[in-house]
């Protein structure tokens, strides 16, 4: 396209934009102004909002520092929020809640009344269809019920193998690359084979298909989500998402990154068909496969025999999509997280492996209970790195109605009121800044910003970390009836990976402790290296004798 006629696309769907945001303004006028009128910092521009963070930067420092400046509950002038790897401003007020209380009350109190925006729900209906990560309501709650005996501790218990094995399959990989290698160490990219360990896993342990990436097989799968990182949202494809909410039908143009999705969907749709249709033929047969103990498969059986839950074929398809979609970028990064973390500070590595050794030199591998009850230091790590390095950094969400949110600290208002509550109108945007709820000096005291794994097994907490409420008192997992379900299946998988991998591995840093990483924004938010293009994570990597 040339470079008149792009910018001709643009001024016009500029000149729509601001019309449908026009007739948006005068019914909220018409209505009259009900929310709280919130300080915060001032807008850079009126159409573009807050521009202040670059694509590299750590958004929750910032906002740790305006919840103190402004209170723990204040507006920023920035963007409808279309994905985690792209955003666009058009006027509109976010609402950043920090206080406690007010947390609860969205993730706890008021679950439903707080749902995805349009445009979200657009993007993820594109990808995943009906499944749980896009239901609400009642079919939420539904889907849920059915879902929740597939990860259950008896179903990851015995899940939990899988997990041990697909570490095993990574450690022959690696085993090979340090035989090629006269000096008996060499950089690994742990990303990427975090990657591949993270998507081959939930395929065995979620639908029962081993994609091989670890050996070197070509998945579809695979070549989509390595996509997603080298393709970035053109304007054109950030106008056309926001001009279909007025005019749906331009949501169905075909671009790169809508092909991608389609690719991943009828991919993950054909994998998990076959699955439903071997089950199925099983049943009628009588015959049930003991060996199989993937999360589909429970919820095939689950729905199947339950009166009061039972879920579509198509709605039990999408689920699988979900576990992906949800599962393999927090388990991936988690764990690359891990391993820096380890890198960067040797004597937790030491502490790490000593406990793994000790206890388990001629025992074989830990089982699942002593994952959840016998290892008080990878327990400590694991909460750490959650702390830390949390998969997902914020949940944003758009009231479905107007509502109060009470506060556990009264604020000042821009208008000079002091309020225990605030009231927000049905359409405003709200964002729990989890990566800075986590991390915050307020709750984790003056080493908040420090890794401490020794902070969880000495109770010498500084802050009121009790006042956040979720697992551990951390929001990594979210809280309420909408916490993530797949928390146990999160937590085996990580901590088997680390389990095998520190026992056999020394890591380090590749250029050294003081080496500069920053955060690359692709289809999630990634560790790299600062300056190097792609979002890779080498680190020096040898065995241990």
């Amino acid at each position: 396209m040339a470079p008149t006629q792009q910018l001709g696309f643009i001024d016009a769907s500029l000149l729509l934009v601001g019309l449908w945001l026009s007739l948006k303004v005068i019914r909220i006028l018409l209505r009259g102004p009900k929310n709280t009128q919130l300080n915060g910092p001032p807008s850079e521009s009126w159409i573009f909002g807050f521009s202040h963070f670059t694509n590299t930067e750590d958004p929750s420092v910032a906002y740790e520092q305006w919840a103190e400046q402004y209170g723990a509950v204040f507006r920023i002038p920035i963007a409808i929020y279309l994905s985690i790897t792209s955003r666009l401003a058009i006027g509109q007020t976010k609402i950043i809640i920090c206080d406690p209380k007010a947390i609860q009350h969205i993730y706890s109190k008021s679950t439903y009344g707080y749902v995805n925006s349009q445009l979200r729900k657009n993007e993820l209906n594109s990808i995943m269809g009906k499944g749980i990560l896009l239901a609400e309501g009642d079919i939420h709650k539904r889907q849920r019920k059915s879902l929740t005996p597939a990860f259950s501790n008896v179903a990851i218990r015995q899940l939990t193998p899988v997990f041990i094995d697909s570490a095993y399959k990574v450690k022959v990989a690696w085993d090979a690359l340090l035989d090629s290698n006269v000096n008996g160490e060499t950089a690994i990219d742990v990303q990427g084979w975090m990657n591949h360990l993270s998507l081959d896993s939930l395929g065995i342990a979620g639908f029962s298909h081993d994609f091989g990436t670890i050996q070197g097989k070509h998945s579809v799968i695979a070549e989509v989500l390595d996509s997603f990182s080298m393709i970035k949202m053109s304007s054109v494809e950030t106008f056309k998402l926001v001009l279909g909410l007025a005019f749906p039908i331009l949501t169905h143009i075909p671009t790169q990154r809508k092909n991608l999705f389609k690719k991943f969907r009828y991919k993950t749709e054909e994998i998990s068909k076959g699955l439903v249709e071997r089950t199925r033929k099983e049943k009628e047969g009588d015959v049930e496969n003991k060996q199989d103990r993937s999360v589909i498969r429970l919820l095939i059986k689950s729905s199947s025999d339950s009166l009061e839950h039972p879920m579509s074929e198509e709605e039990v398809i999408a689920q699988m999509t979900s576990l992906i979609v949800a599962g393999y970028n927090t388990t991936s990064i988690t764990l690359t997280w891990a391993l820096i973390e380890l890198a960067r500070n040797q004597s937790v590595q030491t502490k790490l492996r000593e406990e793994l050794t000790c206890q388990y030199r001629n025992a074989g591998d830990p089982t699942y209970d002593q994952f959840i009850n016998g290892l008080p230091y990878l327990d400590a790590v694991t909460n750490e790195v959650l702390r830390m390095h949390s998969g997902s950094w914020e949940t944003i969400r758009v009231a479905a109605k107007d509502d109060v949110i009470p506060l556990s600290v009264p604020i000042q208002t821009a208008d000079n009121k002091t309020v225990d509550c605030i009231s927000v109108t049905a359409g405003q945007v709200v964002s729990i800044p989890i990566r800075s709820a986590n991390r915050s000096e307020r709750f984790w005291g003056t080493d908040a910003k420090e890794f401490k794994p020794e902070r969880w097994i000495e109770g010498d907490m500084q802050g009121d970390m009790t006042k956040i409420q979720g697992y551990r008192h951390l929001l990594s997992f979210g809280d309420g009836p909408r916490m993530c379900l797949g928390k146990p299946f999160a937590l085996a998988a990580f901590k088997a990976t680390l389990s095998v991998l520190v026992r056999n591995f020394a890591f380090e840093l590749r250029d050294g402790p003081n080496t500069k990483l920053e955060i690359g924004r692709v289809l999630a938010l990634r560790p790299k290296i600062v300056g190097e293009e792609e979002c890779r994570m080498p680190l020096r990597v040898r065995r241990v004798d």
